[in-house]
């Protein structure tokens, strides 16, 4: 899945190789999913994207604005708080769209409301940004004053950026086990107690790159060059 927010006709090419990794890493069948803000991005990235592979042509399956409803009531906001996520990126620029976001944030569970605020004002543009902020701003809601936005919100923040890169590199090292093993690249104790313990998630992910199309372990574990 992909958020794009205009056309990129080198992010297009690079779609296909992402989805012929991922199918022969998973063998499985996979769907690249792209979710656009404007319809023109979803109208480009609707197109099928050619590929120099005979017979190989990637159709993603596309997500923009004219697909995701407009909700400017705030019991739909609390039905579907994802989808009302979308709404603010897709249809934020509409004040009453934004309104009926904060309205229903206020009612929804005090621990899931601040995340959801943060995946819309991430994905959101500039327009909606502001609105978001300015309604905001005339709430109660003491997480978005300005002082508990700068401090308890900083220190939230660092928190779920730590949780984040350790679910990350846990992740990676899973998916890096999994690899060797469809691979069928035997690998001893000692290498395997090297990648449990790296803490390092962008050297566990250049392992990982390398194991998808490497036939020895020695492919994937080259040794370190000496720093200068």
């Amino acid at each position: 899945m992909e958020i794009q927010q205009e056309k990129s006709e080198s992010k297009r090419k690079q779609l296909p190789r992402y989805a012929a990794a991922l199918w022969l890493f998973l063998q499985c069948p996979v769907s690249v999913l792209i979710v656009c803000p404007t319809q023109k991005a979803a109208d480009e990235y609707a197109r099928p994207i050619p590929t120099t592979l005979p017979g190989y042509m990637l159709q993603s399956v596309v997500v923009g604005p004219n697909d995701i409803p407009v909700l400017t009531d705030a019991e739909a906001v609390i039905a579907d708080p994802q989808l009302a996520v979308m709404g603010i990126m897709a249809h934020g620029a509409r004040r009453r769209v934004v309104e009926a976001f904060v309205a229903g944030l206020q009612k929804m569970d005090a621990q899931a409301a601040p995340r959801y605020y943060e995946y819309a004002y991430r994905t959101a543009a500039p327009l909606a940004r502001r609105l978001l902020e300015e309604i905001m701003s005339s709430t109660s809601w003491p997480v978005y004053s300005p002082f508990a936005r700068e401090h308890y919100g900083r220190g939230q923040e660092d928190g779920r950026k730590e949780g984040r890169n350790e679910g990350r590199t846990e992740e990676a090292v899973r998916m890096l086990l999994l690899a060797l093993e469809v691979r069928g690249i035997e690998i001893s104790d000692e290498i395997r107690n090297r990648i449990t313990t790296c803490t390092d998630c962008e050297q566990i992910e250049t392992w990982l790159r390398r194991a998808l199309t490497a036939d020895r372990a020695d492919d994937v574990f080259l040794p370190e060059e000496p720093s200068l």
